[in-house]
């Protein structure tokens, strides 16, 4: 049951100056010194197998990147329900900012789980890391608790309470680059496709698939696709790596690089998104209890 509107009110009013207090302070504190985890893959032939002389990596074209990713959309539209995995980001802000890698534990109930592919979304996340955020529990689904954001902090001050949060609010919102609903491998290859189209027809664009490339213990596919000069826009790179199953039809990683700074020392690429699935498992049989702040298993006071 959601939560009364007075109740919550009341949960908002009270804790919404420590909360908005932390998450600044936490993206104040990223800007001067976090670290870029990601770099881009070099990917080195080795040498011709006696049996197999076809080189590992060819060059290939945007449309036959959108022909996988429109695959891997199809073949979850008709079997995946839904999946737990450990999932690993790190991304800048809107402003700009670098934040901090981070990485948790995601259960998802997908929008696939019926016929007409538009079921209810839900989603659990337990953070891991880093430290400072580590514990954080966070419950969302569409049909869920009004549509609110379900969020327990770790922290002395604000442990002692269930926050319910707009997902598109200002605190839920702060340091981050997409709204909760927008996780997920669905999401993920929803937006290589509309970014793709974007480039169908750029003659900027070159693009090379590497075959038997190791992935989370999977032999999967590495996509790069790389810019000769910038195309200007939000979603611009230099650079772009995806990492692609072909066994299961799914895409497992996505990371984008921006433009050396002309004015910094080194030409390395600024990382923009990188975000990964790993120990991914599929229709696991994910049920209401698993996003449900009364289970016994997580923390939700």
């Amino acid at each position: 049951m959601a939560p009364s509107k007075s109740r919550r009110g009341w949960v908002l009013l009270i804790p919404a100056l420590l909360v908005g207090t932390v998450a600044f302070a936490s993206v104040m504190r990223s800007k001067p010194d976090v670290r870029q985890d990601v770099a881009p893959t070099i990917m080195q032939e080795p040498p011709a197998d006696e049996t197999d002389q076809t080189p590992r990596t060819r060059q290939a074209s945007i449309a036959e990147v959108l022909e996988l990713a429109d695959l891997a959309l199809a073949s979850m539209d008709d079997s995946l329900q839904d999946y737990t995995a450990r999932f690993i980001k790190q991304d800048r802000s809107e402003s700009g900012v670098l934040n901090e890698r981070s990485e948790m534990e995601v259960k998802i109930q997908t929008r696939h789980r019926n016929e007409t592919n538009d079921a209810p979304i839900r989603i659990y996340l337990k953070f891991l890391v880093p430290d400072a955020t580590a514990g954080r529990e966070v419950i969302w689904g569409k049909d869920l608790y009004d549509g609110q954001m379900a969020v327990h902090e770790v922290t002395m001050l604000l442990s002692w309470k269930t926050l319910w949060l707009d997902p598109t609010g200002m605190l839920a919102m702060a340091g981050q680059r997409y709204p909760i609903y927008e996780i997920g491998i669905t999401g993920l290859v929803e937006k290589l496709i509309e970014r793709g189209q974007k480039d169908l027809d750029n003659p900027d664009v070159t693009v090379t698939i590497t075959r038997e490339y190791e992935f989370d213990g999977r032999m999967c596919e590495l996509i790069k696709a790389q810019r000769s000069q910038p195309g200007g826009g939000e979603d611009d790179f230099s650079l772009a790596e995806i990492v692609y199953d072909p066994e299961r039809l799914l895409i497992l990683s996505y990371r984008s690089f921006g433009w050396p700074d002309p004015d910094s020392p080194d030409d390395q690429l600024p990382l923009v998104e990188s975000y990964e699935y790993r120990d991914l498992e599929t229709n696991v049989g994910l049920t209401d209890k698993d996003f449900d702040i009364a289970n016994e298993s997580y923390t939700f006071p």
